[in-house]
């Protein structure tokens, strides 16, 4: 057996789809059955349970895999590190972020990175769906809330800040808000999630709570979306500071309550790191770590 048809074992494993790992490795399906086949044929075991939906493994399979897994990860590093005395962080660095946060705080980025470490490939997964780190092959992402209940190593990379704001021209034709509670009598643009389209949390500077019920008859799933809509004078919105800061030094939205703080869900909000839970950390997942919090230092 070779390190290819090892890895492609794990990747299988973790996948439960030849033609997923097919598709990743731009090679035909035909060619991960045949490489698996051959690999049971010399171990002289079944280590996957094939059915036409899915790939399952057998009890024999989850053995293997937890004992090669972290062989195979250990192989990595020791040439991760090798190659790093000499050439440097190198390989390809497979990151997912939303598309709001991507798009507006790591695409100004990159061609500081690039000029750091340009042998480090990059392919961005900007998505507003999470994706599993593991099946999806990601060694890093960044998420607007802290997970719960997971395997993944996470660490906080910045505090962040909702605001709830409205352009000057909307403010031309609507009374200003004065209090919180005043949104009621206006239609608010919200995100479509429960939470963020039902009502909004007031926390003023005694520490004071107040649930403010909001109507809405617009919601959008993309804070992109909601931010122009809310510059076009459509109404008030409750967005994270990293995204209308620049909006609110130039006078396109106003923030309605500066003295109060804001969510819809928990008053401490982040925008928080995660990376698969392993023994070692790849050099460029490392230097994208560092860069990134450097940043925000």
């Amino acid at each position: 057996m070779d390190m290819v048809t090892l890895r492609l074992f794990v990747e299988v494993a973790r996948r439960g789809n030849f033609a997923a790992v097919a598709r990743d490795r731009d090679i035909d399906p035909s060619s991960v059955s045949r490489a698996m086949a051959l690999l049971e044929e010399e171990l002289g075991v079944r280590l996957l349970q094939r059915t036409t939906r899915n790939i399952t493994l057998t009890e024999a399979g989850e053995l293997y895999l937890a004992q090669m897994a972290p062989l195979l990860e250990e192989i990595a590093r020791a040439g991760d590190e090798a190659r790093g005395i000499s050439t440097g962080p190198s390989g390809t660095l497979r990151m997912t972020a939303s598309v709001a946060f991507g798009n507006t705080c790591v695409v100004p980025l990159l061609p500081e990175f690039r000029r750091c470490y340009p042998d480090v490939k990059l392919e961005l997964l900007f998505t507003d769906t999470v994706l599993d780190l593991v099946s999806e092959r990601i060694d890093l992402a960044l998420r607007l809330g802290q997970p719960a209940n997971t395997d993944y190593i996470v660490t906080k990379l910045v505090n962040t800040k909702y605001r709830v704001c409205a352009s000057p021209e909307y403010l031309q034709t609507h009374p200003t808000p004065v209090h919180p509670a005043d949104l009621q009598h206006h239609e608010c643009l919200a995100f479509a999630l429960p939470d963020f389209r039902s009502r909004w949390l007031f926390r003023d500077t005694q520490g004071a709570i107040e649930a403010v019920p909001i109507h809405s008859d617009i919601t959008i799933l993309n804070a992109l979306a909601l931010r122009a809509c809310a510059i076009a004078g459509m109404g008030p919105v409750m967005l994270s500071n990293w995204l209308i800061d620049t909006d609110l030094r130039d006078g396109r939205l106003i923030d309605l309550f500066p003295t109060y703080d804001v969510t819809a869900t928990d008053f401490d909000t982040a925008v928080w790191l995660l990376y698969p839970s392993r023994a070692h950390l790849p050099n460029k997942v490392r230097v994208m770590i560092d860069f990134l919090k450097q940043h925000w230092d």
